[in-house]
């Protein structure tokens, strides 16, 4: 793995994408900002959570966040999961020890039950972008949606990469008749209403996770197929690849080895725009009430959130500036890799 990346690094041609990539100024910054606001979402919960990082009590160290403990081993009088808030539980262990709070105090499903006013409440010092209608945090639910929605999306664009590049290979390669009917099928599936099925699909069952993304695995994988198909069909006509065939080389090694690196230039250049798609659709079915379960935290359901309560102005533009935000990084880092891979471009 390390020589392969080293390979990879010393090639003189993916150094050139690098500096042409680089080049784009505020597609190679609108990537560095995207990736330092994902990896602060990894740490989700120990930025936003109703649980203390760390416990010491009577000389014990306690991780909450990682293992939970019934509240009788901090001198409650329960056998059941320790509630922290509970201002019994915090004299115990401030009693004989001490607590490190994350530095936002809720979790995505936690409910402030210290509002002063009804909610959805205003942004204060506690919440600082105030809360939903059922009194949970904005910012903590921010967090935690902007991480699943970037997960669900990353690994949606794999797996639909994995089935069009391998679609696109076996027609592009084959050709005649293999080529004929998978277009005809590619045809008649692209023709089909992607979101409309989803709803359909999705109101038969309540969908968790993997079941959503099998959902939209179905329809999301046929964007790639054209394109590959296109540099398989050029490629499988040049000399060197004919020669390969006369002297028995393996189909699935010429297809791997000698076509593929070339047709995944032209790939490479529409994953981030697929990616992007891949989070559109995710909010859209989550703003319609088809997509993750119910209470999970979804960009999707802030801005049903925000739409849903018009006079709690902070929740609609939340919503709005944070999708937004988002949307113009990836189309900014779309923009930047293809300009890496335009072998027209150069420095």
């Amino acid at each position: 793995m390390m020589k392969w990346w080293s390979d990879v690094k010393s090639n003189p041609i993916n150094q050139r994408r690098w500096q042409q990539f680089r080049a784009n100024k505020r597609g190679y910054y609108s990537l560095w900002i995207f990736v330092f606001l994902f990896g602060l979402s990894l740490f989700a919960e120990v930025i936003a959570n109703d649980k203390p990082v760390l416990v010491y009590y009577q000389q014990q160290l306690f991780v909450p966040i990682i293992s939970d403990h019934p509240e009788t081993t901090y001198g409650g009088d329960f056998d059941t999961w320790t509630d922290f808030s509970d201002p019994y539980i915090q004299q115990q262990i401030n009693q004989d020890g001490w607590m490190l709070w994350p530095l936002i105090p809720f979790s995505y499903d936690s409910i402030n039950y210290a509002l002063t006013e009804p909610a959805p409440s205003q942004p204060d010092s506690v919440n600082w972008l105030g809360t939903d209608d059922q009194g949970r945090d904005v910012v903590a639910r921010l967090i935690y949606g902007f991480r699943i929605s970037v997960l669900f999306a990353l690994v949606l664009t794999l797996a639909s990469s994995v089935i069009g590049i391998t679609a696109g290979a076996v027609q592009g390669y084959y050709g005649g008749w293999v080529d004929l009917l998978g277009q005809r099928f590619i045809e008649i599936w692209e023709g089909l209403p992607m979101l409309f099925m989803l709803i359909i699909l999705a109101s038969v069952v309540q969908p968790n996770f993997w079941w959503l993304l099998g959902l939209m695995l179905l329809f999301s994988w046929s964007s790639l197929v054209s394109v590959v198909r296109a540099e398989f069909l050029r490629g499988r006509n040049l000399e060197y690849i004919k020669a390969a065939k006369a002297l028995g080389v393996k189909d699935r090694v010429i297809m791997s080895k000698h076509i593929l690196p070339n047709a995944m230039i032209a790939t490479m250049t529409f994953m981030p725009y697929i990616f992007t798609g891949a989070l559109t659709t995710l909010t859209a079915l989550d703003f319609l009430g088809f997509g993750l379960p119910p209470g999970s935290a979804s960009l999707g359901e802030m801005v049903a959130q925000g739409k849903a309560n018009l006079q709690a102005p902070w929740l609609g533009i939340t919503a709005f500036v944070s999708l937004s935000t988002i949307l113009v990084l990836l189309v900014f880092i779309g923009e930047a890799a293809r300009d890496a891979f335009d072998p027209r471009k150069a420095l």
